[in-house]
């Protein structure tokens, strides 16, 4: 972690958007000088290697006992988001710190492509759930859960979230799934295509699945959200994400193809959700992970800080998937007040970062790949403490 910035929302004053030229990649520009974050560790725990050419979208989770699982995407057949690939996973015995060096087979692969991109999550009955896609097609890829009730030691046969009857190619990102105050689960999703499609629809449509008996059931939300500009043209959303706000509402935002993430809110449990609006944080195409932070109000954003560049021709590419930063805010995703550097690498790819907060540290666990290798190959756990961040 390198540099933060402080009191600085992330408002962006707009030159000419149409007809700037996209430039070639450049270093970040810090607006102050460079300083190291105390007790920073940064482990590449998951470097490709002979047949195994990529690993990606894991998640982590707390056992009673104290050790963290990381489990993530492990892909043998090539690096391709439809290359073949299972689960596995990689053990923690001192809170993130260290892990083991053998990767152990989770999730075989079940699909007529691939198993991948994994969340985690200890539900309120003290279950462990595992939600993951299982990518048969271009035509059929849809997340399931397992349940895990010995600590993750086995773990239940999948249970379907999304019926044969509303079959297509849906998203589910990485550490993505919630539980409410209520528990109520919510599974958000996005829906690129069907059978019936004429051919894929990249710019997606907006979904929630919705559980209220801990998984055994689900229910598609009311809303189907797609973005639109006011001359009918269409604003890509894809992969989103839901955070339960403390009043009670839920927030859910969207990488885009504009420069910025997009947001909606929901007042009945995710059932029906408010148009897609631009939020203030710049972006480019590639999704933000959004928690709030244990015990505190604060929530902690994790994604490509694009506020210092200019919008080129295509707001959604330059520069890339880089820098890598980290913000907390106080008023629930209004503005963010304080902006850290994690990863500044102009030829870096950082993206799809699993939070989690263990005893005393913050676990980051992202891609961190270079653009010229595909990006997604390497998956880097970056951790630090806590009481850093909360007393900053």
């Amino acid at each position: 972690m390198n540099c933060f910035r402080l009191s600085i929302p992330l408002f962006c004053i707009f030159g000419s958007i149409f007809g700037a030229p996209l430039f070639a990649a450049e270093p970040y520009v810090h607006e102050i000088e460079v300083k190291t974050v105390p007790g920073v560790k940064k482990d590449v725990l998951l470097p490709p290697g002979p047949g195994n050419p990529r690993n990606s979208e894991g998640d982590f989770i707390e056992l009673q006992d104290g050790r963290v699982l990381f489990i993530y995407t492990h892909f043998t057949g090539g690096g391709d988001d439809h290359a073949t690939a299972h689960l596995a996973q990689r053990v923690s015995a001192d809170g993130g710190r260290s892990w083991t060096d053998q990767d152990e087979v989770v999730v075989p692969n079940e699909g007529g492509f691939n198993v991948m991109s994994v969340s985690l999550l200890r539900l309120q009955n003290g279950d462990i759930a595992l939600f993951y896609m299982i990518k048969n097609s271009l035509e059929d890829c849809r997340p399931v859960m397992r349940v895990s009730r010995d600590e993750a030691k086995t773990w239940s046969e999948p249970v379907g979230i999304i019926p044969d009857e509303d079959i297509g190619y849906h998203v589910l990102n990485n550490d993505r799934v919630v539980q409410l105050a209520s528990g109520r689960l919510i599974v958000p999703v996005a829906l690129h295509n069907r059978p019936s499609y004429p051919e894929p629809d990249w710019s997606g449509v907006l979904l929630c699945y919705v559980s209220d008996d801990d998984g055994r059931t689900w229910q598609r939300s009311t809303s189907a959200l797609k973005g639109s500009h006011a001359d009918g043209t269409r604003i890509l959303l894809q992969e989103p994400g839901v955070v339960e706000l403390r009043d009670g509402r839920l927030w859910m935002w969207a990488r885009t193809n504009e420069g910025y993430q997009y947001q909606s809110w929901s007042t009945d449990g995710g059932d029906t959700w408010s148009e897609m609006v631009a939020t203030t944080i710049r972006s480019p195409r590639s999704p933000a992970s959004i928690e709030r932070l244990p015990g505190r109000d604060e929530l902690v954003m994790v994604w490509n800080d694009h506020a210092q560049f200019e919008l080129g021709a295509d707001p959604g590419s330059y520069p890339g998937r880089t820098p890598l930063a980290l913000a907390l805010s106080d008023d629930e995703g209004k503005t963010w007040q304080e902006v850290w550097i994690l990863e500044d690498d102009p030829n870096g790819w950082y993206c799809y970062t699993a939070i989690d907060f263990v005893d005393d540290r913050v676990l980051l666990g992202h891609c961190a790949g270079e653009r010229a290798k595909g990006g997604l190959n390497v998956t880097q756990i970056t951790s630090f403490g806590i009481d850093w961040l909360v007393k900053r």
